[in-house]
């Protein structure tokens, strides 16, 4: 399992209603079902939807970018949107979607502000292509390339509360420099939120 994934899991509370946006092929779903947690999945790829089906998870086939209308406000526990914030049209819209439609909400993404990105643009003048990363910046799905700073900044000025934030690092000798530095030495953003509470 994904470092981000395995890292959500301990975020996710006993027993909860969990929502999960672009869920793929259901893996987070399938391991928080065996912890006994009820779970629905979101998702538009076809193939994905058929792999979660065969792992025996609830999921319905569902477009992000209609917003999440077809959900009352605070029906779930926890919204999840793993790795995909950054192939949203507007992912602050989606942001506060997640947050209306659950208690809270955790999101995960690729930071563009780690060392190895900065040095790659700096030296090569051309966009970094990474095992996290893997595409040409002409055919990738990612449209909205955003550091820990930035979303930082995002969720100050849509009054957004910062329950938890972490980041995943390739180790080593990184980790006492991810907690100092995040935004220079954090590979993927973690990030479980609230609405701010007046």
């Amino acid at each position: 399992m994904r470092a981000d994934l395995a890292r959500i899991q301990t975020w996710v509370k006993p027993n909860s209603r969990v929502l999960d946006l672009a869920c793929g092929d259901g893996e987070l779903l399938a391991s928080l079902k065996q912890q006994g947690i009820e779970g629905y999945g979101l998702e538009i790829d076809p193939d994905k939807i058929s792999r979660c089906i065969e792992k025996g998870v609830s999921v319905i086939e569902y477009n992000l970018e209609q917003k999440l209308n077809e959900f009352a406000d605070n029906s779930f526990d926890t919204v999840i949107m793993s790795d995909s914030l950054q192939a949203m049209l507007a992912p602050h819209i989606v942001v506060q979607e997640m947050l209306r439609v659950g208690q809270s909400c955790i999101v995960t993404f690729p930071n563009f502000g780690h060392y190895k990105a900065r040095w790659h643009l700096a030296i090569h003048g051309r966009m970094p292509i990474s095992d996290l990363l893997p595409y040409q910046w002409y055919d990738t799905p990612n449209i909205h390339f955003c550091t820990i700073g930035d979303f930082d900044a995002l969720c100050q000025q849509l009054n957004i509360h910062i329950i938890q934030r972490e980041v995943v690092t390739a180790g080593g000798w990184l980790r006492p420099l991810q907690q100092a530095v995040p935004n220079l030495f954090g590979i993927t953003a973690l990030y479980h939120l609230e609405t701010k509470r007046a």
